[in-house]
């Protein structure tokens, strides 16, 4: 393989570069703009068992350095996402693809991810348990390190493909989660979502969303994402994807020397659909604009 590519917990990717779920639809939304095969694949919108409508509106606010979104897993639920979805994608897109999972009860997670296991396309189960924008689920999972670990555990019994669990960064100790997953079984852990957060409107006195509070993504919370990647691949011995942020090929390399394998980006692709695509054609420059050979080689490579 090339020099930008890397093992995600067994499977082969051209280079580390993986638009993160909720903003980059199911892929074939984006298939207009670029070719998308040049990703090294990417995380589908959020999937649930039912149909789900999600968060009232407005949903979205721009904020200094990034934004705030209560979109609320709205998505046509898991039968519709096999049979509707997965056949466009498939069309334009020739890798494995990451299925993004959430849910509203353990059952939920096993429910799906059991459903998505059997789909050839499907490569890894990322499972979500780190939204901040749905009320009894998501977030309620991932911020206990024992019901986060009954996640893992329910989902491991009914697949066979890896299983990633996507983290919150809304805790007081992000480790104890992480090992925990680890020991119930996950094949990597994937952080960090949403901070969350508030803005409020000073001409109306309303929150900027309808929701009140949001996931708070972009720029400034890429500090916060490159420490929790840090402190959770030096804990864990799975594979780490860092995400939370990313915007550029330096970016992408200064996760990687935190620890992670792979890099999600997210808000980029929202405010640039050739956000990924544009990273992924500068990689190849800034490894040799700070004397990297092989992008490998740098994973957790922090001094």
């Amino acid at each position: 393989m090339g020099r930008l590519s890397v093992n995600l917990c067994g499977i082969e990717l051209d280079n580390p570069v993986i638009p993160a779920s909720g903003t980059f639809g199911y892929g074939y939304e984006f298939a207009d703009y670029y070719d998308i095969n040049c990703l090294g694949t990417f995380s589908f919108k959020g999937t649930t068992k039912e149909p789900h409508f999600g968060n009232p509106t407005p949903r979205i606010a721009e904020c200094t350095n990034g934004l705030i979104n209560s979109i609320g897993l709205q998505n046509p639920g898991v039968d519709k996402v096999i049979s509707e979805e997965l056949p466009k994608l498939k069309k334009c897109f020739k890798k494995p693809v990451m299925a993004n999972v959430s849910g509203f009860a353990v059952e939920d997670f096993a429910f799906t991810c059991e459903k998505l296991d059997k789909e050839e396309q499907v490569g890894w189960l990322e499972v979500n348990v780190s939204c901040p924008n749905v009320h009894g689920g998501g977030m309620a999972f991932g911020t206990n390190a024992e019901t986060a670990a009954s996640v893992v555990s329910a989902v491991k019994k009914v697949t066979k493909k890896p299983v990633i669990i996507k983290l919150s960064p809304n805790v007081t100790d992000i480790v104890t989660i992480a090992k925990a997953c680890e020991a119930a079984g996950a094949d990597g852990i994937s952080l960090i979502n949403t901070l969350l957060g508030m803005r409020i409107n000073l001409k109306t006195r309303k929150p900027v969303v309808a929701n009140k509070m949001g996931g708070f993504s972009g720029p400034a919370i890429f500090p916060v994402a490159v420490r929790m990647v840090y402190q959770v691949a030096n804990a864990v011995k799975v594979p780490v994807v860092g995400m939370g942020g990313v915007s550029s090929a330096e970016d992408v390399i200064e996760m990687m020397l935190s620890g992670a394998t792979a890099v999600e980006v997210g808000a980029a692709n929202l405010v640039d659909p050739l956000a990924s695509k544009k990273i992924i054609e500068d990689l190849p420059k800034t490894l040799d604009k700070y004397g990297i050979d092989n992008i490998k080689d740098i994973i957790g490579g922090v001094n």
